[in-house]
């Protein structure tokens, strides 16, 4: 299956928000239940999926979980993200400490297999998310002491990351194998690097993790996302043999899908603190609204957010949104 015979198929354009957190506000839950427990996360995205009808969905995005799969520290407030709060990695010796474990053996790793396959049911295209490997060789390193790396410490950067990539393949064959139908690939670290260096520390391994992915039986459709500005990136993104890209609100949308292969999906990006979170649902159609008409001439366009959306994203401007999206 491919992202682009999808969106051709379908009679309409794609709404697509990127919305697990809110969810907890239909359910009445935290964030850190749903982490940890995968019957509440099933039940908090079918409650989302129910209030707002979107032509897809993916369950909480948690950049922590293959961090703390291999053993990294990681804190967890109630209605926050978890953060990984150590970076032990300074040589390539400092890997091997990781390596005893399995990381498909992880608690929070089965929570989020779970929380897949009781997905499976929901009439709706699914999603997955898996940390991207130079993201999580920056967990490992720190996101500083990485950016430094890359110019003073070029083969500790590949080691980390050639070793994040020997993690999160099997956990997105697994996530494919309970019913993922696309794994989004998560990269925000590279937003501050270079396309050159984009190329060597991220786009190679992305490209291992897209062919492993295509290996499987499964056969989910990868996705890349990458928070921030990334204007600077496209070109780079578009060779790592993704079928679409999800990208963040500083980016001009109809210059990057112009600048992009006709069969690659372009994916976003209402803003999704300025405008969902922090604005009245008259601004969001208006903004939705707006982004619809820039991209009314490209078939190769799903209409989403930038990014997940905060918590505390009212419910109404999710509604709205949704609305503007169906021409309402």
């Amino acid at each position: 299956m491919r992202l682009i015979d999808v969106v051709r198929a379908h009679p309409e354009r794609l709404v697509v928000p990127l919305m697990g957190f809110p969810g907890i506000q239909l359910t009445h839950s935290t964030i850190r239940q749903n982490l940890f427990n995968d019957e509440l996360q099933a039940r908090t995205v079918r409650a989302l999926v129910e209030r707002f009808e979107p032509d897809a969905v993916f369950f909480m995005m948690d950049l922590s979980v293959e961090a703390e799969a291999i053993g990294l520290p990681v804190s967890y407030p109630i209605n926050e993200s978890p953060t990984v709060s150590g970076h032990p990695v300074k040589s390539p010796v400092d890997l091997e400490a990781f390596r005893v474990v399995d990381p498909l053996y992880d608690a929070r790793v089965h929570t989020f297999e779970a929380t897949m396959r009781r997905m499976a049911g929901l009439d709706l295209l699914k999603g997955a998310y898996v940390i991207g490997p130079f993201s999580f060789a920056g967990l490992m390193m720190g996101a500083t002491e990485i950016a430094i790396a890359t110019v003073e410490a070029k083969e500790l950067v590949h080691a980390a990351a050639a070793y994040a990539t020997e993690v999160i393949i099997p956990y997105a064959r697994a996530l494919a194998a309970a019913g993922a139908e696309m794994i989004c690939i998560l990269e925000p670290t590279a937003t501050f690097i270079s396309p050159r260096a984009f190329r060597r520390f991220s786009g190679a391994y992305v490209r291992r993790i897209v062919e492993a992915l295509h290996a499987t039986p499964e056969d989910p459709m990868a996705l890349l996302h990458v928070c921030g500005n990334t204007k600077h990136l496209v070109k780079a993104m578009c060779e790592t043999g993704v079928q679409g890209l999800s990208l963040d609100a500083p980016i001009d949308m109809v210059a990057t899908i112009e600048a992009m292969p006709e069969d690659m999906v372009l994916i976003g990006n209402v803003d999704p603190v300025s405008v969902m979170a922090q604005s009245s649902p008259e601004q969001v159609t208006s903004a939705t609204r707006g982004l619809l008409e820039a991209m009314a001439p490209y078939p190769n366009f799903i209409l989403s957010t930038g990014c997940d959306l905060p918590p505390e994203t009212p419910l109404a401007n999710i509604d709205a949104f949704m609305r503007a999206g169906r021409g309402g």
